[in-house]
């Protein structure tokens, strides 16, 4: 899955991948997969990745182009996370089941995420967050304010 939001505030602080990959403590070669979408960048790595030039994830998954939330809190806790995640898919009408089917995962997959025993990927964060129109720094709890988006509307 490819965020062209990495490369454009990479290049806008005249930065190289080499650069980032340091601030992430991985492999060039790992940071370029993840800029050029031949592999997903981890939700750790993104959430460093933004509160480092201070953007919103949301602004890294052109949900919106507001670079930042005001009052946003540079990391997440998971209890949030898996509270947000339950309540935004029971709101929306979904099952566990559901949700396995709408990711092509083993619901029980699921219902470790809603746990917090398995940290959702970066990639399944984004398609649940587009699919129920709803910010991913909310879901995270980095914001307390629900803010919901329409896709291609």
């Amino acid at each position: 899955m490819k965020f062209d939001k990495l490369s454009e505030i990479r290049e806008e602080h005249n930065l190289l991948q080499k650069d980032i990959a340091n601030l992430l403590n991985v492999s060039v070669g790992t940071y370029a997969m993840n800029e050029e979408g031949h592999d997903t960048i981890t939700l750790k790595h993104l959430i460093q990745f933004c509160d480092y030039f201070q953007v919103s994830l949301d602004y890294v998954f052109n949900f919106t182009q507001m670079k930042y939330y005001e009052n946003s809190l540079s990391s997440f806790q998971v209890n949030i996370l898996c509270n947000r995640l339950k309540e935004i898919r029971k709101k929306n009408k979904y099952t566990q089941v559901m949700m396995g089917k709408l990711l092509n995962i083993d619901h029980s997959v699921w219902c470790r995420y809603e746990q917090g025993k398995t940290l959702i990927p970066t990639s399944f964060l984004y398609i649940f967050c587009q699919k129920f129109h709803v910010s991913s720094d909310y879901v995270l709890g980095r914001i307390d304010e629900e803010k919901n988006f329409r896709f291609g509307v």
